[in-house]
């Protein structure tokens, strides 16, 4: 036998081999995933409890436990099944995506039943009945309709369906949030004029609080359904059996009567018709990118300017605090000191929250556009305080004295020999900040300013595409990044010492 004819044997085997790897199927992604499910035990539903009541949220009683009328849905849908039901958290605008990757086994969290999302997921019979809802400050007069909206400042969740409504709509100056919770803060605090969401959120949120209320009656009735992959068909087949099983012998009532979420649209439930689907093409934003580009580099302008100005004052406020915490007297060296410690040891994404929700709630008010500036600022300040500790340090004591002994005051001496010599020592470090702000500055997207990631989300959203949109975007923050790495590098060498 010859030693070629063993290694193609072997070399047959081993195809063979990763052959029936590959054919073997993914757990999770089974022919029957209903079967799969039951031999887990476990149905893993995706949902985001940061969107809050009244779907799904911690038990303000017991904050290890979760709550909301979805929550006791979940557990009835899985024990129709025989199984236990297990939330697993995901961002909310990022469930169908999650979805597709397997995190989960179905989406249950407030997923409107629309042409776009069942484009992407096969969607059950609905399970609610929602509509929208205005909402205006107790004190104020506001609109009853779709139409009077026009040229008003409104506050929607993300993705939802309050937010499509309004992009069709037009003439609307439209405030998405990350959350249910922050639309009513900004409209209690003046910065947004009125609020639109589903009807569930508006009782739960806006009906007892004194300072908001309805403005006319709800519209635009819609429905939610559950999300399954669409090669899942014995499992939705499932859902759809034990949902129209709590319909019937008022199951669903039960629930929504417990959570004060019953009205007369829920009887239309029995009576649901599904539309049909007319599949789409798929879209490549990398082909239509002149359709998209101008959009991500409207985008960029904001976060260039955001970051220029953010950096501007990191710089100035990164000088005061260090200055203050080498030469102040004892207790501004403390509180110097102290700021960076705190600023450093939280995250930037708290420090926004505060700026822009908490500060109103004690008559400081400040627009979307300057929190971010400000929060930015004084998040990298901290940093840019330690770089320039560095390099003060960095100057030896000698030179000092010897300028002290010339008869300079030590104001003169920081002036003109310690800064201009630490200036050098720290360009390194502080353009290296600059250009992570670039990046960094994507976050401020949670206080509803719309940068350049801000819209990528939104667009990806919309058309499904984050491979394309991806690659445009990443060779935006590129461009932006590489030619202040080139100044930053042309500065280092202009200041350098002569190395003669």
């Amino acid at each position: 036998m010859s030693n070629a004819w063993r290694l193609s044997r072997r070399n047959h085997s081993f195809l063979v081999f990763v052959l029936l790897l590959a054919s073997r199927p993914t757990p999770g992604f089974c022919s029957d995933h209903l079967q799969s499910i039951q031999h887990k035990g476990v149905l893993l539903w995706g949902a985001d409890a940061e969107g809050g009541a009244p779907f799904v949220y911690p038990d303000p009683q017991k904050p290890e436990q979760m709550a909301g009328f979805e929550f006791d849905l979940a557990n009835a849908l899985a024990a129709k099944l025989g199984v236990k039901a297990t939330m697993v958290q995901n961002q909310w605008d990022q469930l169908l995506p999650a979805l597709d990757r397997g995190n989960f086994d179905i989406i249950l969290n407030g997923l409107e039943i629309t042409a776009d999302n069942r484009q992407h997921a096969a969607m059950s019979r609905p399970y609610y009945v929602y509509a929208q809802q205005i909402v205006i400050r107790s004190d104020s007069a506001g609109p009853s309709n779709l139409d009077g909206l026009k040229g008003k400042a409104v506050g929607v969740l993300a993705s939802s369906a309050a937010e499509r409504l309004l992009q069709q709509q037009g003439g609307v100056e439209v405030k998405s949030y990350p959350g249910n919770v922050e639309t009513f803060l900004d409209l209690k605090a003046g910065r947004i004029d009125i609020v639109l969401l589903d009807l569930p959120i508006a009782l739960y949120y806006a009906k007892p609080d004194p300072a908001l209320k309805f403005s006319g009656e709800a519209f635009s009735p819609g429905y939610y359904g559950i999300a399954v992959r669409k090669e899942d068909v014995t499992l939705l087949a499932a859902i759809n059996s034990a949902l129209e099983g709590f319909i019937h012998d008022g199951t669903l009532e039960k629930i929504y009567r417990r959570h004060g979420l019953w009205d007369e649209r829920q009887a239309g439930l029995a009576n649901y018709q599904p539309e049909t689907v007319v599949q789409r093409k798929s879209i490549s934003t990398l082909r239509e990118w002149p359709k998209y580009l101008p959009l991500l580099l409207r985008g960029a302008v904001t976060t260039i300017i955001l970051s220029i100005l953010g950096m501007a004052l990191a710089v100035a406020l990164g000088l005061v605090v260090v200055l203050a915490r080498l030469y102040g007297p004892a207790p501004l060296r403390w509180l110097a000191q102290a700021y960076v410690e705190i600023v450093r040891g939280t995250p930037l994404l708290i420090q926004l929250f505060l700026i822009y929700y908490g500060l109103p709630q004690i008559g400081l008010r400040l627009n979307a556009f300057f929190a971010g500036i400000l929060g930015l600022g004084m998040n990298y300040a901290a940093s840019e305080a330690e770089n320039y500790r560095a390099g003060i340090q960095s100057i030896p004591k000698g030179q000092t004295e010897a300028a002290l002994a010339l008869g300079m005051s030590r104001p003169q001496v920081l002036r003109r020999i310690i800064l201009p010599q630490a200036m050098r020592v720290v360009i390194p470090p502080v353009t290296n900040d600059f250009i992570a702000m670039f990046k960094d500055s994507s976050i401020v997207s949670v206080i509803t300013m719309v940068e350049l990631t801000k819209v990528y989300g939104e667009l990806a959203t919309s058309t499904y595409d984050y491979i394309g949109l991806g690659l445009m975007t990443a060779g935006i923050y590129f461009a932006l990044s590489y030619p202040a790495s080139l100044f930053a590098h042309w500065l280092e060498r202009s200041q350098s010492y002569d190395r003669r």
